[in-house]
């Protein structure tokens, strides 16, 4: 699973889900096809990695494929019965906090049909809905 190697804080407060459009990453920068969001929620690293497993598995090992979001918000969580009080509970995992035209994966190298398909198995794994993107 993706998680960073150092933050330069251990825990982040928890913030807002922004419903504008993103500006940033909007455009295909590597490959030819591509999913992008359509809703703004927080993508878990297992979200992710699950999305990427089924995409890789589908391709079997044909074309090249890029993750461009990483997870690097830390969400915390605190024990179950734990009563209230006794400050911010430790870090359970990471997200990556997604807003409307986000590019979330790339593909390159295999035709289009295919990428269609492997995306909307990945559509399936996402908490999201998303778009099929092309050049």
């Amino acid at each position: 699973m993706l998680t960073p190697k150092k933050v330069k804080h251990r825990k982040w407060r928890k913030g807002i889900v922004r419903t504008e459009i993103e500006t940033r990453g909007t455009e295909l920068a590597f490959g030819s096809f591509g999913l992008k969001a359509l809703e703004a929620s927080w993508v878990s690293a297992r979200q992710l990695e699950a999305a990427r497993r089924t995409v890789i598995r589908y391709l079997k090992k044909g074309g090249k494929f890029w993750i461009r979001i990483f997870p690097d918000k830390p969400v915390t969580k605190k024990g179950t019965e734990v009563p209230m009080g006794g400050g911010k509970g430790a870090v359970d995992h990471y997200a990556f906090p997604v807003k409307p035209g986000r590019v979330i994966f790339e593909l390159e190298g295999i035709k289009e049909d295919i990428a269609r398909e492997a995306f909307k198995y990945a559509t399936d794994k996402l908490p999201i809905k998303t778009k099929f993107i092309k050049r």
